[in-house]
This record gives structure tokens, C-alpha cells and sequence, in this order.
């Protein structure tokens, strides 16, 4: 697949139906478009995919100001706008799916539909301030700090133990980050949560919400509180996965987000 700039240094890719509906795709933080590898040959099928770098990662250009969700909420608008894209589906994992409701937050009239995976919410004391702890040994350590425990947290055991090869791929594409940037958007990661919870006025679009029977920072708790928030959502947990659940076993995250999105687009 090639890539494509917009005017504003993002790289995108667009593949799938042509005229089909449009399903924009937003990884999560120090990864890239390519996250999606496994999930487009699927989605290409019924819909038009548009697969975006966020600023800061992949091949696309630093964060313009100071990395927010507002920022990069803006960054897809323009992106969406300079496609001449009415409306679309969002699917955001992790920091994406941050995203995507900040989007629907600020462009509800962009939005067909929500997919929301592997997402932070709303944090007790501790947790938050683990968070934010990580967060602090990102900017003194850069984006190699703690990569093997945070590798931990995203994989089984098995998978790490038998897809060396893609479980190296991916600590490249985060140890390879800028340092500064990527501290920036952890911070984003650790903090914006506060600004999405509670929304008001609430989110009021088809939304799926996802997560893994053991993904300790986008837990099932969270995921039933998200879509507390949000009118009509619905909620999946994948059994037994960590945060990483969407690459480790690619249909358990693609099938029933097909499903969801043939029913509201």
C-alpha cells in the first residue's frame, strides 16, 4: 500500500470499497497505522478503511503544538474534510480510542459510529498515579524505559514466548519514537481521561466498546464505564488477552466489529 500526506504532514492510507462506507482507523500510543495489518484484508471487504499515523508517530509529522485530544481530534477533522468525507465510523484502540471520543465530543455531526478498544477511563488514586508515575520514567528514560514490562502488560506469556519476531517489531515502532514527543503523548494518555468522563452533553452514537479479560490499564471495569456514558452502548470482553488482544488474535476484535458496523452504517 502507498502512502499519502495531507496537507497538514499526515500519513494516511485508503483502501477498501471505494464508494463504501467510511471506517477510519486510530492506533494507540508509539505504534502506527500498521497496527491494523491484520484487520484490514477483512475490513476492506465492506467498507472503505482510511488507516491514520497520528501526528508524532509512524511516518507522519511532529505534533504542530503541544500533543492534546483536542489536537488530535483536529488533525482527523482535517483529514476527514480534505477527503471530502461527510461522516464515518471511528475504530480507536487505546490512546485512539481516547480519540474518537473526543471527536464525537467536538464534531458529533462528523460520526456515524464508534468503536472503541482497549480504552482508559476513569482511574482510582492508585491507579492513576501509577499512570502518572510511568509517565515520569518516560521522560527522563525515553521510550525504551520499561519497554520489557510494558511488553508484559500488552502480551500473554505464550505470545511473547512464540511471536518473537512480532512482539520485536512492535518495540521497535515504540523505541523509536521521539523521546519528547512520546512523553507528550503518554502524558495525554495518563491525563485525558478526566476530560472524557462524565461527557456533557453524553455521546449519543451506535458505540461498541472492547476490551481484554486482562488488560490491566483498559480493564473490563472501565470498559462497562465507558459505556455507562454513553447512550445505548454496547460491551464486548475478550476472554483471557491482554491490552494487545487486537494483534495477538486479530478476529476476536475485527468479526464482531464488522458485525457492529454493518448494523449502523
Amino acid at each position: 500500500m502507498t502512502v499519502t500526506y495531507s496537507s497538514n504532514g499526515t500519513a494516511y492510507e485508503v483502501t477498501g470499497i471505494p464508494d463504501g462506507p467510511v471506517v477510519v482507523l486510530v492506533h494507540g500510543l508509539g505504534l502506527n497505522r500498521h497496527t491494523w495489518d491484520d484487520h484490514l484484508p477483512i475490513l476492506n471487504q465492506s467498507f472503505r478503511v482510511l488507516n491514520v499515523d497520528l501526528f508524532g508517530h509512524g511516518d507522519s509529522t511532529p505534533p504542530p503544538e503541544t500533543p492534546s485530544l483536542s489536537l488530535f481530534a483536529q488533525q482527523l477533522k482535517s483529514l476527514i474534510d480534505e477527503l471530502s468525507i461527510d461522516r464515518c465510523a471511528i475504530a480507536g484502540f487505546s490512546l485512539g480510542g481516547m480519540i474518537n471520543r473526543r471527536f464525537a465530543m467536538d464534531y458529533p455531526n462528523s460520526v456515524a459510529a464508534l468503536v472503541i478498544l482497549n480504552s482508559p477511563h476513569e482511574r482510582g488514586v492508585e491507579a492513576q498515579k501509577l499512570v502518572e508515575e510511568r509517565v515520569a520514567d518516560t521522560a527522563k528514560g525515553g521510550p525504551e524505559a520499561n519497554i520489557d514490562t510494558t511488553l508484559a502488560r500488552w502480551f500473554t506469556e505464550e505470545y511473547r514466548n512464540t511471536q518473537t519476531d512480532i512482539v520485536n517489531k512492535i518495540r521497535q515502532w515504540v523505541i523509536s519514537n521521539d523521546p519528547v514527543s512520546y512523553a507528550q503523548c503518554r502524558q495525554v494518555l495518563a491525563k485525558g481521561v478526566i476530560e472524557l468522563v462524565r461527557p456533557n452533553p453524553p455521546i449519543r452514537l451506535p458505540t461498541l466498546v472492547i476490551t481484554c479479560e486482562n488488560d490491566s490499564g483498559s480493564t473490563p471495569a472501565m470498559t462497562f464505564g465507558i459505556a455507562s456514558e454513553i447512550y445505548n452502548a454496547e460491551t464486548l470482553i475478550v476472554p483471557h488477552l491482554k491490552h494487545m488482544g487486537l494483534v495477538e488474535r486479530p478476529l476476536d476484535f475485527v468479526n464482531p466489529t464488522i458485525k457492529f458496523l454493518k448494523q449502523h452504517l
